[in-house]
């Protein structure tokens, strides 16, 4: 299973982004999925995370700013992220699995290369 982020770029504080994330070859509604980053020289955070059925969950440094949602349709993991702030640069990655344990405990096997998000003051 390979995932494919896109959508990073360079923005202004206080800018939005939305970020992309398509797996090359499983259907998504099957797979709980979340999104992570990493900042330079601090440890990976999940920022986002969705389940199979919809539930969504967010580091509290995000809330209220960064939306995560699934298209089935489209098969496409997004993350909107709004009013964004310089210490929200890093690179962001997808994550997915399917296990039943893995995702109650939101642990991911799948992972994407990841896509820069570098935000300016």
């Amino acid at each position: 299973v390979q995932l494919l982020e896109s959508g990073g770029g360079s923005v202004q504080a206080g800018g939005s982004l939305r970020l992309s994330c398509a797996p090359s070859q499983y259907t998504i509604s099957r797979y709980c999925m979340a999104w992570f980053r990493r900042a330079p020289g601090k440890v990976r955070e999940r920022v986002a995370a969705i389940d199979q059925d919809g539930t969504t969950n967010y580091a509290d440094s995000v809330k209220g700013r960064f939306t995560i949602s699934r298209d089935n349709a489209e098969n496409t993991l997004y993350l909107q992220i709004n009013s964004l702030k310089p210490e929200d640069s890093g690179l962001y990655y997808c994550a997915a699995d399917y296990g039943f344990w893995s995702c109650r405990r939101r642990q991911y096997t799948y992972w994407g290369q990841g896509t820069q998000v570098t935000v300016s003051s």
